[in-house]
């Protein structure tokens, strides 16, 4: 046992966060934490890490261990450059290429630009870096996943898929959560519910524990009516049975219950559309001497669903804003439809009025939404189809967290019955079950929809066409998100011989004489294998150029990967010999 919470409650003002919870990580367990926004899993982080302190309970940690905390927002104090920055934040003596090796992988090359500079999203990588670099026994990262491109997830998944150590991550990218954990917890209503296997065995044993919890509501609903009816003929509370039945009674009826989500259906609420939307005329667009797009057409159709992709930085917010007309291209023109009515979902929240209720803000866009078929969707409705259940909706929107604020910025949008969507980054800081609920919306929205997102679940359920970033020109491409990488992959990867691989015999008890010759080679390849991998560690010490760093850290990554399966397959052939 690495840690453990026993008994542990936490309020917040007068909301239970975490009501007499208990909950163990062992060593290599990979826990994902999933639950609501609001729900407590960042609190639950922090109080794993020690920042906060439960309002009771007992938290245990072994001495022995350490631990790594990334937390979902960081700011560090300003007049030092990244690189000191992640000096001051790390206790042990940490070699100068592990630093770059890691920082260069989450984008961050420039390790000599004062830290104030960086962007919130920049931020945010190197703490994720300080952490990974940490020498620990468990690491508890707070949505890791967020401002990180495809290629910087792809190499986080692969690199904690190795690691060997307890990790306990807070996440909303499903495929991440599903080959990366072993163990889920969710946070519900200050319970944890504890689950195992992965996202997608959390999904199925979930569902069973729904049905267990309707079976027994509807016990408890026919228990209170027969009691109900037993007060009301007369009962009273004079002998001890009847008064343990009283009570009895007033335990169960005070029960709280889950409160199943009102299906509402949200299908038709776009605005009739014509059949002119948006036509984009080679536009291109340049920034400080550097090209982000050039030349780039396109006539938006009445149901596309179109996902964009490409690294950090690369200009797909640049391009939706073009769109828009926020930022005037270059060259070329945005043609827009009469009948279009644009939703934007930014990436960043409106600002609100921390004193105005959460239903109060909503209205400012509407009392209703009417659907094609003349229904009325009530502002409360839709508030509550994205899960702001009736108490929720009263609150000042300060008692609101971030998930919850960009939920509610969701429902002001929605709420306008726009019919074309243009979301920038739509999934960061919502919780899973608001993403499915977004993602059904889409599935039936009778309207065009663009979406920049690196979240690959997302982009394969609502996206069946590409807009690609390859450096300053954009393909576009007809095919799922997993297609496209897995035909980029295809193609990166080096021509494999073809050659069939003999089935292995199996083995037996004494050295063959190819394995022994095999094992006289290891041992003199060993050192020379050593030696490239120091050789590499001193290069890339040296250089500040980004290409050649990365250039440096692929050989790098690639040489400790020779090392170790040269050092695995030795030890094998090693123990046979033993043997």
């Amino acid at each position: 046992m690495i840690l453990s919470l026993e008994d542990v409650s936490y309020r917040y003002a007068v909301t239970p966060i975490l009501d007499h919870v208990s909950f163990i990580i062992n060593e290599s367990q990979k826990w994902g934490v999933v639950g609501l926004n609001g729900a407590g899993k960042s609190t639950f982080m922090k109080i794993l890490a020690g920042v906060e302190q439960p309002d009771s309970g007992k938290v245990t940690f072994l001495g022995k261990y350490r631990i790594s905390y990334c937390p979902q927002n960081m700011d560090f104090p300003t007049g030092k450059t990244v690189y000191e920055t992640v000096q001051d934040c790390l206790t042990e003596k940490t070699e100068e290429y592990e630093i770059k090796s890691i920082l260069s992988k989450l984008g961050i090359t420039d390790l000599n630009q004062p830290i104030e500079i960086l962007s919130g999203g920049q931020k945010k990588r190197v703490s994720l870096a300080i952490a990974l670099i940490r020498k620990a026994d468990l690491y508890l990262l707070d949505e890791p996943t967020n401002h990180l491109d495809q290629d910087m997830i792809v190499w986080l998944e692969k690199y904690l898929a190795r690691v060997s150590k307890a990790v306990v991550l807070v996440t909303h990218d499903r495929y991440f959560l599903t080959r990366i954990t072993n163990h889920i917890v969710e946070v519900d209503h200050g319970k944890l519910y504890q689950y195992e296997g992965n996202y997608a065995d959390y999904l199925q044993q979930r569902e069973q524990r729904y049905e267990m919890e309707k079976l027994q509501e509807h016990k408890r609903q026919r228990f209170l009516k027969t009691e109900i009816e037993w007060i009301r003929a007369g009962a009273q509370a004079r002998s001890t049975k009847q008064k343990s039945r009283i009570e009895r009674f007033n335990r169960i009826a005070s029960m709280e219950t889950r409160q199943e989500q009102e299906k509402l259906s949200l299908s038709s609420t776009a605005s009739r559309l014509g059949t002119r939307t948006i036509d984009i005329q080679s536009i291109s667009k340049s920034y400080d001497g550097r090209t982000l797009f050039e030349d780039f057409s396109y006539n938006l159709l009445r149901m596309d669903r179109v996902g964009i992709i490409g690294p950090n930085g690369c200009g797909k917010t640049t391009l939706l804003k073009t769109v828009l007309g926020q930022v005037q291209p270059d060259q070329g023109s945005v043609e827009i439809g009469e009948t279009v009515k644009i939703g934007y979902f930014a990436q960043m929240n409106e600002v609100f009025e921390d004193d105005m209720r959460v239903i109060d803000y909503l209205k400012q866009f509407g009392d209703f939404v009417e659907t094609a078929d003349g229904e009325r969707i009530t502002a409360s409705q839709m508030l509550e189809r994205f899960l702001f259940f009736k108490e929720d909706q009263y609150k000042p929107i300060v008692k609101c967290s971030g998930g919850e604020k960009r939920r509610l910025y969701l429902c002001s949008i929605l709420l306008q019955a726009p019919n074309i969507l243009i979301l920038d980054e739509p999934t960061n800081d919502l919780d899973t079950d608001t993403i499915t609920i977004l993602e059904d919306y889409l599935d039936n929205f009778k309207g065009a929809v663009i979406a920049v997102s690196h979240d690959r679940y997302f982009l394969d359920k609502i996206a069946d066409r590409l807009f690609v970033f390859e450096g300053s020109h954009i393909s576009i491409l007809q095919q799922s998100y997993s297609d496209y990488l897995e035909s980029r992959a295809t193609k990166t990867s080096q021509p494999e011989s073809a050659k069939p691989k003999s089935q292995p015999a199996p083995k037996p008890n004494r050295l063959t004489y190819t394995e022994k010759k095999e094992l006289e080679k290891l041992e003199t390849q060993l050192p020379s294998l050593e030696e490239n991998v120091s050789s590499l560690e001193q290069q890339l010490n040296l250089v500040t150029d980004y290409s050649e760093i990365q250039k440096i850290s692929s050989l790098l990554e690639e040489a400790r990967q020779n090392l170790e399966e040269a050092e695995q397959r030795w030890m094998e052939l090693s123990e046979k010999t033993e043997a």
